[in-house]
């Protein structure tokens, strides 16, 4: 098992989310968006983000449905703060 399996793994059973989140696309999904939101905007913006995503996600009846709509929003908002600040 690798390492950052493990600690989702172990985050996820503490906060009681282990039903809640689908470990392949919450990983794929929060780190690409972070990627992008690290590049585009700021280093210190994408973890900020991903928290926000997930407060936001977390008030949706279909959490992880709307995730991952929500992290594409984001996603074309950080290019366009890159397109708009010369990032």
């Amino acid at each position: 098992m690798n390492t950052l399996k493990e600690w989702v793994d172990l985050v996820s059973q503490e906060l009681g989310i282990t039903d809640l989140v689908s470990q392949a696309a919450m990983q794929s999904r929060v780190l690409d968006m972070s990627k992008d939101v690290a590049h585009d905007v700021a280093r210190p913006a994408a973890p900020l983000t991903a928290y926000l995503l997930g407060l936001a996600a977390g008030r949706s009846s279909d959490p992880e449905a709307t995730a991952d709509e929500l992290a594409q929003q984001v996603c074309l908002l950080a290019r366009r703060w890159a397109d708009e600040h010369g990032s």
